[in-house]
């Protein structure tokens, strides 16, 4: 991809960001960009994987999560800020993307308490079709990796795994039909407390379209890179990466003192006389 198509896309970006609160229309981010309003929307898909209005639409929402876990302000007044005319649409656009409400997304602190999956049609024959590979994370930390619909990370996924660190996913089971895999993963150990937690560093990875038919098996390596100003914003609320940190943490606890208990205390065979 060339300097200029990124550099333009960047300028539009920005334009995006500064006016969240105004009916900001793809003629006006043309402009910043200094393209043709057809060429523009051409130039900025290819840079970025989604149409301006998806993105924009992305920016309002992730600006919304931010000033609900920062901010007291009402959920009216922030769905103003971020460019929504009637609270009633803002509300229902921000549950179906985040995976909660607004006002559960503020009182959870931005977190998840779990990601449900998307249900599997129960009509027709079972799908056979799997997805399995390695995710190769810039840094070590949680990874997050999930089948979307849409290139943008938003409502349920179809299928998901949360790894503790580098390694292997396996998707059995994948619903037919074209796929994106993203992945997303904090930087950092998520064991420490953050007096921001929303602040960390993040890392992403998109693969797709993947085309699955019911006996597919595809195999997809994920090279995580840190997030950068083309990437849309992940809209799903993620678990909080702490406590999942933690409880993976208890678990090798607890299985390493079984081995040592173990080692140490033997099960002794004892002898019985013969018959």
């Amino acid at each position: 991809m060339g300097d200029a198509v990124e550099e333009a896309a960047k300028r539009a970006i920005e334009t995006m960001r500064e006016n969240l609160s105004e009916q900001i229309t793809v003629s006006d981010m043309a402009r910043a960009a200094m393209f043709s309003k057809f060429h523009f929307t051409r130039i900025f898909q290819r840079a970025t994987g989604v149409s301006p209005g998806r993105f924009l639409s992305a920016l309002r929402l992730q600006r919304a999560k931010d000033l609900l876990v920062s901010t007291s302000l009402n959920v009216a007044h922030i769905s103003v800020r971020v460019g929504y005319n009637s609270v009633g649409t803002f509300s229902s656009r921000f549950s179906k993307s985040v995976g909660m409400s607004p006002t559960a997304y503020r009182k959870l602190a931005g977190y998840a308490p779990h990601i449900p999956v998307a249900p599997t049609p129960a009509a027709g024959t079972p799908s056979t079709a799997s997805i399995h590979g390695q995710v190769h994370p810039s840094s070590p930390g949680l990874v997050f990796v999930g089948l979307f619909p849409d290139r943008i990370p938003e409502g349920r996924p179809v299928r998901c795994t949360i790894l503790s660190g580098p390694g292997l996913f396996h998707f059995t089971g994948v619903p037919p039909g074209t796929w994106y895999l993203l992945a997303q993963s904090v930087t950092g150990d998520p064991t420490e407390i953050a007096t921001d937690p929303h602040s960390r560093p993040i890392s992403v990875a998109t693969h797709g379209p993947l085309a699955i038919a019911h006996d597919t098996v595809l195999t997809v390596d994920v090279n995580l890179q840190p997030v950068t100003a083309l990437d849309p914003p992940v809209l799903l609320a993620l678990l909080d990466a702490r406590k999942v940190a933690l409880s993976v943490v208890a678990a090798q606890e607890k299985a390493r003192a079984a081995t040592i208990l173990s080692a140490r205390f033997p099960a002794r065979s004892v002898d019985r006389p013969a018959a």
